[in-house]
């Protein structure tokens, strides 16, 4: 079985950047069948059209969307356009998972009815607290502390270990996530010393405390909004972390 292979597609915070687009992550890894697996850890907006430098839109074999908030999720858009109207034909449904209430959002979004809304594009799933396995992943969704309902994925592959936060406050669900991974992809939308509101995301410094609490292997800090220095929330969780950090950047790829 091949690593699991993680390639950073967008890793803007809040909205595309000059630099990158929103939240998506492509998780890759072969079965013992020699078939490799793709499948999308968010699919924020801007992230479609860069997700084509690293692999045909149309080999995703699932998504996995943390929640609803655009830029996790607002290019499913444009992947529903590209399954429906593809020139080859309609493309068969993939497995969509999400908070509850994700098929009804992704219609809206796109100002579709409900019935059928984006369902002959996507099988739409909700996470229930059972661990969901696809090939030769296993990803289990956490609740964790963000205005809307929102889960961090932990997603285990040949022994090894992802833990990504999606967007969270500090928490200690978020260092049972990420107990022992291998790899910690952590937003840092806050910088310390400002007046930042409750339950909506991490310092750096917060980052690295939860990476030490948990164990984990490696942090990669990500979700830094472009108003914010990416070097000081690089700083801060060095203050609290001591193993491996460094920050997400477009094209970045991590064998686990």
């Amino acid at each position: 079985m091949n690593p699991m292979r993680l390639t950073v597609v967008g890793c803007a915070g809040s909205y595309a950047g000059p630099d990158s687009a929103a939240s998506c992550y492509l998780l890759e890894a072969g079965d013992r069948d020699g078939r490799t697996w793709r499948v999308l850890l968010d699919l924020g907006s801007g992230s479609l059209g860069p997700l084509h430098r690293f692999v045909d839109p149309l080999a995703i074999d699932a998504v996995f969307l943390t929640h609803l908030h655009p830029d996790h999720y607002f290019d499913i858009s444009g992947h529903y356009v590209l399954r429906k109207y593809h020139p080859d034909g309609p493309q068969p449904r993939i497995p969509l998972w999400g908070p509850a209430g994700t098929q009804r959002q992704v219609a809206v979004a796109y100002g579709l009815p409900q019935d059928p809304g984006m369902t002959e594009e996507f099988e739409f799933h909700e996470y229930d607290g059972r661990p969901v396995r696809l090939g030769p992943f296993t990803v289990h969704g956490h609740a964790l502390r963000h205005p809307v309902r929102a889960f961090g994925l932990r997603v285990e592959c040949g022994g090894r270990v992802l833990a990504y936060s999606g967007d969270t406050g500090p928490c200690r669900e978020l260092e049972e996530l990420a107990e022992g991974a291998d790899l910690l992809l952590c937003e840092a939308a806050f910088v310390e010393g400002r007046d930042n509101p409750e339950d909506l995301h991490l310092t750096g410094r917060e980052a690295g405390e939860a990476a030490s609490a948990a164990g984990v292997g490696r942090l990669v800090l990500t979700h830094i909004p472009a108003w914010h220095d990416k070097q000081i929330a690089l700083g801060e969780a060095k203050t609290t972390f001591d193993g491996p950090v460094e920050l997400a950047a477009t094209g970045a790829t991590y064998d686990l």
